[in-house]
C-alpha cells in the first residue's frame, strides 16, 4: 500500500485549525526585522473558520520602516502572508495600525 508521508506543517486539526500561530510569528519576525525598537511590535489575530486578520502595530517612529516607499514593504509582507497562509488552507489579510 503506497501511502504518502504526512505533512509536517499540517496539523491535525483540520485547514485554519491551530495554524495561525505559524502565520503571526512570518508577520511578527518580519516586523521586528525591520524596526529598530522590537519591543514595540504587537500582533493581534482575529478570525473564523478558514480566515484570519492580522493587525500590526509598532512604534511610530517605525511606521515608515514597516509602510515602506509608496506602501511597497507592506505589499511585500501582505504577499508573503497570503503564500504563507494559503499553504496552511487558510485566508489572511494584514492590517497596519495607526498609533495612538
Amino acid at each position: 500500500m503506497d501511502r504518502q508521508p504526512r505533512r509536517p506543517d499540517r496539523l491535525d486539526g483540520g485547514p485554519g485549525q491551530a495554524q495561525v500561530p505559524v502565520v503571526r510569528e512570518l508577520i511578527e519576525y518580519i516586523a521586528k526585522s525591520l524596526v529598530d525598537d522590537p519591543t514595540e511590535v504587537r500582533v493581534a489575530e482575529h478570525g473564523a473558520r478558514g480566515s484570519i486578520r492580522l493587525e500590526l502595530s509598532v512604534a511610530e517612529e517605525d511606521m515608515g520602516r514597516v509602510i515602506g516607499r509608496a506602501g511597497r514593504v507592506a505589499n511585500a509582507m501582505r504577499s508573503l502572508l497570503r503564500v504563507a497562509a494559503a499553504r496552511k488552507g487558510v485566508r489572511a489579510t494584514l492590517d497596519i495600525l495607526e498609533p495612538r
